[in-house]
């Protein structure tokens, strides 16, 4: 099975949810975060969907409009899109934002894919702003930029969008333009499953890896340690439940550990914190303890042992007992 096949099934269930179910399922992933201690998020959202929900909960996040279109002008639309709903105007007779930012909620960017977008507009309008994008995650989506063949050409084909001319950008070429020296802001690359481990990348750039959606697809061991050994950053994510069984960022960090023992505990852990808030521009208030930031945590029952700390964390079984999380220094319900 190709990754384009897990794509239709995703495609197909989404048509088949109604917007009261799209709901539902926005609201059972964001309580599943919740639950399990996330305190800053890091949501790529269609539309805004999930922006009502985020919003009022008790947690931060970056919010990563979502842009798709290989046609100019659809592409075009869905920044407009984003622009008309969630950016404030200059002008005061305009009418407020949608969806505006706010103290905890934060508005960025995320062209979905280059098998996804209209590389000439993407690249000339995103090249300044901090952007998410999903990169080198099949060796399919390489084969398309290089050859425009493979396994997504009757994909898009059957999905009537198919547009040769809108695929002018090869891997490096991406990388060039969202790595480039003078692009400050965060830059977020999502799984680089095949990305070479000498590919150009910034200082602000990170590579966002899913350990446990790698493993589900069977690809082949991933190349981060090659990358933090340049100096790259790495932190971890979940993907979303179309590919994970749950969204718990311990999981993952857990699993990584299980597979990878080689790699030091403590650097696991920044990688589920620290480096996350780094990626998402937040490290200035959360992901550490440090004098002067929120007070964000989450307290994981461990067995009493007499052992490392970071060893009972992600080697222990944790008991039957709910994580318990403070936020901006409040307890935080577990529900």
């Amino acid at each position: 099975e190709h990754f384009t096949d897990w794509l239709r099934g995703v495609i197909a269930y989404r048509k088949s949810r109604s917007p009261e179910q799209v709901q539902a399922d926005i609201r059972e992933g964001l309580a599943e975060c919740l639950r399990f201690g996330t305190t800053l998020l890091g949501d790529i959202t269609s539309g805004g969907a999930s922006y009502p929900e985020v919003v009022k909960s008790p947690i931060r996040a970056a919010m990563f409009w979502e842009l798709i279109g290989l046609d100019e002008n659809r592409y075009g639309d869905r920044v407009r899109e984003f622009g008309t709903k969630c950016v404030p105007s200059w002008d005061p007779d305009d009418p407020p934002p949608v969806f505006p930012a706010t103290a905890n909620c934060r508005w960025h960017q995320s062209p979905h894919a280059p098998y996804s977008v209209n590389h000439n507009v993407a690249r000339q309008q995103l090249a300044f702003r901090d952007t998410a994008i999903h990169l080198a995650e099949s060796p399919g989506e390489l084969e398309l930029l290089a050859k425009q063949s493979g396994p997504f050409v009757p994909f898009l084909q059957e999905l009537g969008i198919w547009n040769p001319e809108a695929l002018t950008a090869s891997l490096l070429d991406f990388l060039v333009t969202f790595s480039s020296s003078h692009a400050q802001p965060p830059r977020l690359f999502i799984h680089c499953n095949y990305l070479p481990a000498d590919a150009p990348l910034h200082p602000t750039q990170t590579i966002i890896y899913c350990p446990r959606t790698h493993a589900a697809f069977k690809h082949p061991p991933h190349p981060f340690r090659e990358f933090q050994a340049r100096g790259v950053r790495v932190a971890l994510g979940t993907d979303s439940l179309a590919s994970n069984p749950d969204l718990d960022l311990l999981a993952e960090a857990r699993f990584l550990h299980h597979i990878r023992p080689d790699v030091p505990c403590e650097e696991l852990l920044r990688m589920a914190t620290l480096t996350g808030a780094e990626a998402l521009g937040w490290d200035d208030e959360t992901g550490s303890l440090e004098a002067g930031k929120s007070a964000d945590f989450v307290c994981v029952p461990l067995p009493n042992e007499e052992s490392e700390p970071h060893r009972l964390l992600f080697e222990g079984q944790e008991p039957n007992v709910p994580r318990r999380t403070m936020f901006c220094g409040q307890w935080r319900n577990a529900e």
